[in-house]
């Protein structure tokens, strides 16, 4: 019988790639991007997600810093596609993030489920977000309402899979393993970093990408989650 349920917070209830789009949207016509010679702003959205993604999965496994990930992540696609590393415009990286975790698009039934949920069983966060903005985030977005305990990973000092912040997690929660699920769209930080640790998973995979064979549960639309609770 479960009684609590974990919830990765990006790409899994706010939507990030719905709302970086959208910040980016912005920043392209305020910083002039196509006088840079950026001439498609969905081929510089496109350059930035997909570094940024790769920059993420390095940062889950403890490859980089947040300061080396913050840092790259512009400065690489501004340089893919042909700015001089002298024209790169610095200051974008803090504009964006100031900027993008204002936004409060979720997942469609997000808190129709979350709602649901809620009243059947204790709800938490475990996010390797930045805690600064994780916690604008949830504040915007009205989430707070919604979950008991928001484990940032900066705060436990190590980022998903590492079993140590589920452990944390746990203990905070004043949980057992056996109890608890996590869900999240990140198969190497929540779903194998739950199962390696012995707490059952289930893959929230809106993308539909191929679901490896060692996975048992995914769910494609959160609104699922309400046959399966």
């Amino acid at each position: 019988m479960k009684k609590h349920i974990f919830f990765d917070l990006d790409h899994t209830i706010w939507d990030f790639d719905r709302n970086a789009e959208e910040t980016l949207h912005e920043l392209y016509h305020i910083y002039k991007l196509d006088e840079l010679g950026l001439k498609s702003c969905s081929d510089f959205i496109n350059t930035y997600t997909r570094n940024n993604h790769q920059l993420w999965a390095d940062y889950h496994l403890g490859k980089i810093t947040k300061d080396f990930l913050r840092s790259e992540r512009f400065s690489k696609t501004f340089i893919q596609l042909g700015v001089h590393p002298d024209a790169v415009p610095h200051q974008f990286e803090d504009d964006y993030v100031n900027i993008s975790p204002t936004k409060t698009n979720l997942f469609e039934g997000a808190e129709n489920v979350l709602a649901y949920l809620q009243q059947k069983y204790t709800l938490h966060i475990i996010s390797n977000g930045f805690k600064e903005t994780t916690l604008t985030k949830m504040h915007l977005s009205n989430l707070n309402p919604y979950f008991k305990n928001v484990i940032i990973s900066e705060d436990v000092g190590v980022n998903k899979p590492n079993p140590i912040i589920f452990e944390y997690a746990l203990d905070k929660a004043k949980a057992l393993k056996e109890e608890s699920i996590m869900i999240g769209d990140s198969l190497e930080a929540d779903i194998y970093g739950a199962l390696n640790f012995g707490m059952e998973a289930i893959f929230f995979n809106p993308l539909q990408k191929e679901k490896p064979q060692d996975v048992k549960q995914q769910i494609v639309h959160l609104e699922e989650l309400l046959k399966l609770f």
